[in-house]
């Protein structure tokens, strides 16, 4: 065999780092560029070397990712918005995790509140934020606030993907709740330049659109090594009043 043959032949069997693609698209796209630019790669009679760094293009080009991505579309396919896609392929990674109902009421009440979640504090403040909650997971929602406005007051409560879904009108939030990331995330790095009070990484109790909690954001932010050595969720979320 040839080194030709067997270069080919190695790039054409397997995936780059020697794992199946976990989504069909991803898999479809990969599979598609492997079989052109093998067949291309056979037809020039040279060698790997001579063309994979001068004549690339010849093996696969943009005019080819648009081929293969019209293919998809006609077929059917239709690409998810990036902001929700990591809810919607793996729905049990992201679900929250399941606690004794009175877990974190058990941890502390005061003067009628009761505590509902803890995270970790990205901007130290004065004095904590209080105000209703917005579950926000679909483009639709956003799309709503973009055209009508956040209502004064409004705390999001996110998931780990919500940084980029909610970017476009993160500033009108009175406080952000994240339920992953940390505070080096780049919703992180968003709060922070628009000085919007939000705690990351937060572990909550059931929370309904509408009801009123009060975010701890006079909390110290976890240190540089905290997620190396546990010592996080020290900002504590507290229900005031419940929907209706």
């Amino acid at each position: 065999m040839t080194e030709r043959e067997s270069t080919a032949g190695s790039r054409a069997s397997a995936p780059k780092w020697g794992a199946t693609e976990m989504l069909p698209l991803p898999g479809r796209f990969n599979s598609a560029v492997r079989e052109l630019a093998a067949k291309r790669f056979a037809a020039a009679g040279a060698r790997w070397k001579d063309v994979v760094f001068e004549r690339e293009f010849e093996l696969f080009s943009l005019a080819d990712a648009q081929a293969v991505e019209q293919e998809a579309l006609d077929s059917g396919y239709r690409f998810d918005f990036s902001a929700t896609v990591s809810l919607e392929s793996e729905p049990d990674k992201y679900k929250r995790p399941q606690r004794d109902a009175t877990s974190f009421a058990a941890e502390g009440t005061a003067d009628g509140r009761t505590q509902v979640g803890v995270g970790d504090n990205v901007i130290r403040k004065t004095a904590t934020v209080t105000g209703p909650v917005a579950l926000i997971s679909k483009v639709e929602q956003v799309m709503g606030f973009l055209a009508d406005g956040v209502p004064d007051g409004t705390i999001a409560v996110i998931d780990d993907s919500g940084g980029t879904l909610t970017a476009p009108i993160i500033e009108g939030f009175a406080g952000v709740v994240c339920l992953g990331g940390t505070v080096r995330s780049h919703l992180g790095i968003l709060a922070r330049e628009y000085d919007v009070p939000t705690l990351m990484n937060c572990k909550i109790d059931s929370l309904s659109d509408g009801d009123v909690v009060e975010i701890e954001v006079t909390a110290a932010p976890p240190a540089a090594d905290a997620y190396e050595t546990g010592d996080t969720g020290h900002a504590r979320i507290w229900l005031i009043g419940n929907e209706g």
